[in-house]
């Protein structure tokens, strides 16, 4: 039996194509811009055009060098392009630039982590990264039984990252792990946006089973899994496919390397949420790959490779376990704020050094203001709240001078008035009662609920809310949590 009481081990490769943030297509000056009107975007080098000739972007190699290094890959001081030959309708030329025995980084690898705990910290392989460019893309209109194709070659030379890992992912779990650990690391490094609804961001998964038998393991035959638009799909469809192996085994008794066994390509339906054939897989013979003759190697210097290495910066991991190790931060709180950006991760530090609560700080953070962020649409840059406004304010919680509700209405204020602390206290009108008054209060609330204190004597400690609640009708400006210790006390002592 395998992990998860599963009677098979599941074996998962991905395929990761990242479209790179550059301006230009990578061996043309045509725009690489989301969204233009079909073929508006095209020039006859990136459409195929007998005569023509390819000139690399530059920036395309950088941001591939890049993230090569953010993997751990080892670079190739020297990378060639080749021609990997094959015919789609939106493939101009008839072959794609990729690089094929050469690749910019190979044998890297990417750590994943589970702050659930359905799978300990490890590490999957990366088996090459390289660059390549992109094929059109094809519109099917079905309406009316027209069944009308169109091709939009806006897409066609874009410059896309191919990332390509070892078949070491062990679950549907860990393949999404990967992916957000992935998307998130491409991000930090301005590689790219990651967007999967724009296609910058393509995962093609390869699966099979290992099947324990008295005679040893036995595996099936690998199946490449496509059409999957989020990492949700992609979850789903591994464990949709693994199931589907395991029974077409009990059925068939076919296996890998069995005689007219290959590999073949399925699609991902996530409306019935089921895979479908689609091909046989070609092999790398197929697509008769060669060097391409209009394209010079390319040579990495030591010192490129070093000042490369250098600006990489703080990745999204080491992020993470800086905040657990210095800021006290738990896993999961230290994966939600880096998992909102650098400058979300910088606001939190200058937050958590000006009012000395890391974890007050991070609570905030995750709740109240990510959730203005996400209802305006906006990023930390945009927020109208100082890093060191906030800590005023959390301060005076820390104090006890502001009770957390009211807290939370100042903060309101301060974000739609663009005012400080005390101009949004004075403004609500919000007053601290001293020890004497609140007191008094509280002996009124017990002398006047004899229902509610009979409650908390048998036990029922959520009886005391009612007291709270009408705490707070009495005088808003109360501490919820300063009442509730006050009467719990007060109780206590009457029964004495």
């Amino acid at each position: 039996m395998s992990d998860g009481g599963l009677p098979y081990e599941i074996w998962i490769g991905l395929e990761v194509h990242v479209q790179l943030l550059t301006e230009s297509k990578l061996f043309c000056g045509c725009s690489t811009r989301f969204g233009a009107p079909p073929n508006t975007q095209t020039c006859p080098v990136c459409i195929g055009m007998p005569g023509v000739l390819p000139v690399m972007n530059r920036r395309a190699v950088e941001l591939a060098l890049r993230a090569a290094l953010a993997l751990h890959c080892q670079i190739a001081r020297l990378t060639k392009w080749d021609r990997k030959q094959y015919y789609y309708p939106d493939l101009p030329k008839g072959y794609q630039i990729s690089q094929y025995d050469l690749p910019i980084g190979s044998d890297g690898y990417l750590e994943i982590e589970d702050p659930k705990g359905r799978f300990p910290r490890k590490q999957i392989r990366i088996q090459r990264v390289h660059l390549e460019e992109d094929a059109g893309k094809s519109m099917h209109d079905e309406k009316a039984g027209l069944a009308d194709s169109r091709i939009d070659l806006n897409r066609a030379g874009t410059p896309l990252l191919e990332i390509v890992s070892r078949p070491d992912i062990r679950s549907p779990e860990e393949a999404k792990a990967y992916l957000e650990e992935l998307k998130l690391l491409m991000w930090y490094l301005d590689v790219s946006d990651c967007n999967m609804q724009e296609g910058s961001l393509r995962v093609d998964a390869n699966i099979n089973i290992q099947i324990p038998t008295a005679d040893g393991p036995v595996a099936t035959p690998i199946v490449e899994v496509k059409n999957m638009n989020s990492f949700r799909a992609v979850e789903r469809a591994m464990a949709y496919e693994a199931q589907r192996q395991y029974e077409e085994y009990l059925r068939t008794g076919r296996k890998k390397g069995d005689p007219g066994t290959h590999k073949t390509t399925r699609l991902w339906d996530d409306s019935s949420e089921t895979t479908r054939p689609m091909r046989s897989k070609e092999e790398s013979s197929d697509y008769r790959y060669f060097p391409d003759p209009d394209l010079v190697p390319v040579v990495f210097s030591q010192e490129q490779i070093a000042q490369a290495t250098e600006a990489l910066g703080e990745l999204p991991a080491d992020l993470r376990r800086r905040l657990q190790s210095h800021w006290g931060l738990s896993a999961y709180d230290a994966g939600v704020l880096v998992g909102q950006g650098r400058e979300f991760v910088e606001y939190f530090l200058q937050l958590a050094q000006r009012c000395g609560d890391p974890k007050l700080a991070s609570n905030w953070m995750q709740q109240d203001v990510l959730r203005l962020l996400n209802e305006r649409g906006i990023s930390i840059r945009q927020y109208p709240v100082s890093a060191e406004q906030l800590a005023q304010l959390l301060n005076k919680v820390r104090q006890g001078a502001l009770p957390t509700s009211r807290a939370r209405e100042v903060l309101a204020r301060m974000v739609d008035q663009g005012c400080s602390v005390e101009a949004a206290i004075h403004a609500l009108g919000i007053t601290q009662m001293d020890d004497r008054e609140l007191l008094a209060l509280c002996e009124q609330l017990v002398r006047e609920n004899p229902k509610a204190v009979a409650e908390v004597r048998q036990g029922k400690l959520k009886a005391i809310g009612a007291l709270v609640g009408q705490a707070k009708k009495k005088n808003p400006n109360v501490d919820p949590a300063r009442v509730q210790q006050l009467c719990l006390k007060l109780i206590q002592e009457s029964v004495q």
